[in-house]
């Protein structure tokens, strides 16, 4: 049974999760179709921008599948972590700019499915939380580094600690959430969001992308070299010159690069 699909054909791609009965908890299988899709989508120099949607109007993704991680062994719970890292890291990975449309319940896992992307767009009535210290565990998808990046130490440790839980509105005042829209209509928006972001350069998108994930911890100076290194990557390239030349002849330009 597939439970992630990838939908869309031109420079937007959408990864979609699709394990509806179960509100898309994540699942061995599940992960391993996740992390399948992002190295495809990696690979592929036609798509400009990702956007990581749900099948379920009230999920996007609850977390883990701990109905099916209730009757693991321990042997079990340490064969399935491998796969489930390389699904989080294989959506923080992926080279081109990536947007979650976040409706519905984005818990434990959900939520750094979510982190894991670049912006993310949420409607009013999602919930967004990492609660993993409750059931004994603690977010291992990126959540205790991707969630103090975004909102700062103290604020990350409160929510993590706490096994808080956000309403979609408060999140967006933490700086959680990039962009609050009404209920249903995260998807359209990212899309909508994810268009606009394809129109420009991929090479350009790809660089400026690299430039802030390696600079993030990096000091100001070493920052900046990693900038220096991505604006060359970038300016000697063919979009480079059909960028300005474009500029000039007061048209759309035809990005050759990918």
């Amino acid at each position: 049974m597939i439970t992630v699909r990838r939908e869309g054909e031109g420079h937007v791609a959408e990864i979609v999760l699709d394990r509806p009965e179960a509100m898309n908890a994540i699942s061995t299988a599940m992960a391993q179709e996740l992390g399948d899709a992002t190295r495809e989508l990696a690979a592929d120099p036609q798509v400009r921008c990702v956007v990581v949607t749900s099948s379920h109007e009230k999920a996007f993704c609850v977390g883990a599948d701990l109905k099916e991680r209730n009757g693991f062994s321990d042997a079990d719970l340490i064969a399935q972590r491998p796969i489930a890292r390389a699904a989080y890291t294989g959506v923080l990975d992926l080279p081109m700019p990536t947007i979650a449309a976040v409706d519905g319940f984005a818990l434990g896992g959900g939520s750094e499915i979510a982190l894991s992307c670049d912006i993310i767009v949420a409607g009013e009535s999602a919930t967004l939380g990492l609660p993993e210290v409750s059931v004994g565990v603690i977010p291992g998808g990126g959540g205790t580094q991707l969630l103090q990046r975004r909102i700062g130490w103290g604020k990350a440790a409160r929510a993590i600690f706490s096994a808080q839980k956000f309403t979609a509105a408060r999140a967006a005042e933490l700086g959680f959430v990039e962009e609050l829209v009404p209920a249903g209509q995260a998807r359209d928006r990212a899309l909508e969001l994810a268009e606009q972001i394809a129109e420009n350069s991929p090479i350009g998108l790809r660089n400026a992308k690299k430039a802030m994930r390696l600079g993030a911890d990096a000091d100001l100076h070493a920052g900046l070299e990693i900038e220096d290194a991505c604006w060359r990557a970038t300016a000697f390239s063919p979009d480079r010159a059909e960028g300005v030349r474009a500029f000039a002849e007061k048209r759309a330009p035809r990005w050759p690069g990918a």
